[in-house]
């Protein structure tokens, strides 16, 4: 069975502890996630059932939306409640509209440091490994994140609580250090949740509770379901072969004009609806090309 689970992580477990506890509870052995979210946070994880483990790598590519509550004047090492604190400031009531100021200034593309205690690694070794061994940190480089939107749900001093639409591989817990950095303080994330990873989304997610009583075969999200931000191609059987086997295909083996989507992902399908796989369009010589960048058959 091939598929997707939209499982509503607990927090306190690791996305390897759900992807154990799916394998176990529903025997099956092919089980993956869809990118690691913090032991600390809840929230949306796709994990992938058999064939749908291929699909992991997109799934992480996505845009990804948290609920992240942060609190005003202390820090600590981790940079959320969980940590230790290591900086307190005396900060006054911040006024709304500074607040809403300075969350304008994180839309788009910014460069953003990974916390100390995260799973980048550095000389081999992830940060989360060395800090817990109190080990020196050499300097964290910075990596280009995108924040598409910052919205203000609620805030009454010293908490404020933002939902957050940003790229795959955006730290929260940085983005708060950073907020509170311009702000003239210092801030910890006390809660995050995450609501949204990629098309799937918490209100329709399931917890691992419900996994007992779950109907796997209905209810088990299919692979040629999944739409992926994605356009679809349809490929004639009589290229179909030649698709399979890794060769390029030029327009004449397809029935779908692939001109407006040049170097973009697609799901393929066969003339028959079969899915086929995920391919990318290319182009060689002035012309389109499909080729295959994983397939499912």
């Amino acid at each position: 069975m091939d598929g997707i689970i939209n499982i509503l992580k607990p927090s306190g477990m690791t996305s390897h502890d759900v992807v154990s506890f799916i394998r176990k509870n529903l025997n099956i052995k092919k089980v993956g996630h869809t990118g690691t979210l913090d032991p600390n946070a809840a929230g949306v994880l796709p994990i992938c059932i058999g064939k749908g483990t291929k699909l992991s790598q997109y799934i992480m590519q996505k845009q990804k939306k948290y609920r992240c509550e942060m609190i005003f004047g202390k820090s600590t090492d981790t940079l959320d409640s969980y940590g230790k604190v290591i900086d307190v400031k005396e900060t006054e009531n911040i006024e709304f509209e500074k607040i809403k100021s300075i969350l304008d200034k994180f839309h788009g593309e910014i460069q953003q440091v990974p916390p100390a205690y995260s799973a980048i690694k550095i000389d081999g070794v992830r940060l989360y490994e060395k800090a817990r061994k109190g080990q020196e940190i050499k300097e964290i480089p910075s990596r280009m994140v995108t924040i598409y939107n910052i919205e203000v749900i609620d805030y009454e001093f010293p908490r404020l609580m933002i939902d957050i639409t940003c790229s795959s591989g955006t730290y929260v817990r940085s983005l708060v250090r950073d907020i509170a950095e311009d702000l003239g303080t210092v801030a910890y994330m006390s809660l995050l949740i995450r609501t949204k990873s990629g098309e799937f989304d918490i209100e329709n997610s399931i917890t691992l509770e419900e996994i007992g009583s779950f109907d796997l075969e209905k209810n088990l999200i299919s692979i040629s379901d999944l739409n992926l931000d994605m356009d679809d191609v349809v490929i004639k059987s009589t290229a179909s072969v030649a698709y399979i086997n890794g060769c390029e295909v030029s327009y004449k083996g397809l029935l779908t004009d692939i001109n407006p989507y040049v170097n973009q992902k697609v799901r393929v399908f066969d003339d028959s609806g079969r899915f086929m796989g995920i391919g990318f369009i290319k182009n060689k010589d002035t012309e389109n090309f499909l080729k295959s960048d994983t397939l499912f058959i």
